[in-house]
């Protein structure tokens, strides 16, 4: 089962790898999560809940998870969710909260969090603290705020959480980026008018980043980290 985000399956693996418990509750955060969810509730036989934050991701994972009652989807803002106080053994977000607002996602996220939880979070970082102005285009853009590269774990651990592992995946975004170009070109075919006109923007944005990334010099400046995590 592939994972279309940057990482791809890699930070899953990364995770299992590293991951000793057995969750009884589970929240996967962001869109395009729907395969990260399916394979978290048949690996460790749980029910997952998965959150988006907007309407078109919601009916998206509706559609791929079709069939699945183990998992539930629902709209919600990141960074101030309807769940209790320490509901989750474990919280997984990839490349979903790498955003303006990461303090409040990361505080709303420990909150929820048994304590002795876990958190997989992927993270998109600049390779540089100074990027080009089409960088911060694409960063603004997408509503990324990243960290930089040297100071992820710092700013975890500031935050009280401890590092259980960390790897660096920003060799699987030229993958990414050149499979979100295929799948583009792919998905414009097969779509109506009306269609096109409905996901222009999406359209758009992808097609931007990945013309950054790939041909524009991106790659220098852009990149992707994986933390395993334990609320202290």
């Amino acid at each position: 089962m592939s994972i279309f985000l940057p990482g791809q399956k890699r930070q899953y693996n990364f995770f299992l790898k590293n991951y000793t418990r057995k969750p009884q509750s589970i929240l996967v955060i962001g869109s395009s999560s729907e395969q990260i969810a399916t394979l978290l509730s048949e690996k460790f036989n749980t029910p997952v809940d998965l959150i988006v934050e907007d309407y078109e991701s919601l009916m998206n994972s509706k559609l791929v998870l079709s069939g699945e009652s183990s998992i539930t989807v629902r709209i919600m803002n990141f960074d101030s969710t309807d769940f209790s106080n320490e509901q989750f053994d474990l919280v997984y977000a990839q490349a979903s909260i790498s955003l303006t607002n990461r303090n409040k996602i990361v505080k709303e996220i420990k909150r929820i969090l048994k304590p002795g939880g876990y958190f997989s979070v992927g993270e998109t970082v600049s390779l540089r603290k100074d990027y080009p102005p089409f960088i911060k285009d694409l960063f603004d853009g997408s509503n990324i705020l990243p960290l930089f590269c040297e100071d992820t774990e710092k700013y975890y651990t500031e935050r009280k959480f401890k590092v259980i592992a960390k790897t660096d995946l920003t060799d699987t975004l030229a993958t990414f980026y050149m499979d979100s170009s295929k799948h583009l070109k792919e998905a414009e075919r097969g779509l109506s008018d009306k269609e096109k006109s409905y996901y222009k923007k999406l359209v758009n944005r992808i097609g931007h980043e990945a013309n950054a990334y790939l041909k524009l010099g991106g790659d220098k400046y852009i990149g992707f980290e994986t933390l395993l995590l334990m609320k202290e």
